[in-house]
């Protein structure tokens, strides 16, 4: 059995743009780049909506898109990621002095096949276990059919741009610097998945549930943290995160809470452990299976 050392080797190369300039304190400034990037984007949607609808209206729009509760709001919410994914190219090229591209690894062209080879089994994985989802008492329609595809053209390329982002920041940029810098596997795979996890640690939404949300965060970081190291490009992660959070938007997603484009939605009471703990049980063992296929078909 390979060991982990030697399963990480590809890791090296996808770390080596990043040592040039791996002093811990640029960070710091990189993290504000892209915090400030996505925030940005925030304040100008905010701007352009008051500006042409008035700021109740705009007000309502924000809640909406927060809630995610419908197809417009959770269409907006999908794109202002675009922000957060221009962050860390931005920052590796004002405090690194390396391009956007390293960010993917040492070839693009690596990371796009490794990306198809995991996200088509992965989502074919989601589709044979759909129907035990749809087989609960809890399951409702969603979006109709029709709507959902006229939706699909913006809602696709939206998640990808989601989820694409969040990669770009946590398996990217931190990963990179951190592992440029400190050798400690528990230092580079650990500390990203925690600020991932606390990204999703939200108790005024979850209630007594918000530390089992943070984390399967925290498990799903780790996960693709592993996957990034042992390809050696981020095409791998993406497609792990992108066949995911197309099942949990596009296809069964919470009453309620980002379910705006779902075909179908599935309702639990997201504040009360006892609901929400056994369905995340489910999602864990699903999670734990998508990372060991996708191990599969890229055999590593």
């Amino acid at each position: 059995m390979q060991n982990l050392h030697d399963a990480y080797a590809p890791h090296d190369a996808y770390v080596a743009p990043a040592r040039s300039r791996r002093e811990v304190w640029r960070l710091f400034p990189g993290i504000a780049v892209i915090l400030a990037a996505y925030l940005g984007t925030l304040v100008l949607l905010g701007t352009y909506l008051t500006e042409n609808y008035g700021r109740l209206i705009a007000q309502a729009l924000y809640q909406r898109m927060a809630r995610g509760d419908t197809p417009g709001g959770m269409l907006m919410l999908l794109w202002t990621f675009l922000g957060l994914a221009l962050g860390p190219m931005i920052a590796v090229r004002l405090l690194h002095g390396r391009s956007a591209g390293t960010l993917f690894g040492p070839s693009l062209r690596k990371a796009l096949a490794d990306f198809i080879r995991v996200l088509g089994p992965i989502l074919a994985l989601n589709a044979v276990l759909l129907p035990f989802a749809l087989g609960a008492d809890t399951t409702r329609p969603g979006l109709g059919f029709a709507a959902f595809l006229g939706y699909l053209p913006f809602a696709l390329p939206g998640v990808l741009v989601q989820t694409g982002a969040e990669e770009l920041v946590f398996r990217g940029y931190l990963q990179q610097q951190l592992a440029a810098r400190f050798r400690q596997r528990l230092i580079w795979i650990g500390l990203p998945s925690l600020l991932f996890a606390s990204g999703h640690y939200l108790p005024g939404e979850f209630g007594g549930s918000a530390w089992a949300v943070a984390l399967w965060a925290a498990v799903f970081g780790v996960l693709a943290a592993d996957l990034t190291a042992r390809t050696g490009n981020l095409g791998a992660a993406l497609g792990f995160h992108a066949a995911n959070n197309i099942a949990a938007l596009l296809l069964v997603g919470l009453d309620g809470n980002l379910d705006g484009l779902a075909l179908w939605s599935m309702t639990v009471d997201l504040r009360d452990p006892a609901a929400v703990i056994p369905a995340f049980a489910v999602d864990f063992a699903a999670t734990i299976t998508a990372w060991l296929l996708a191990r599969l078909v890229l055999r590593v």
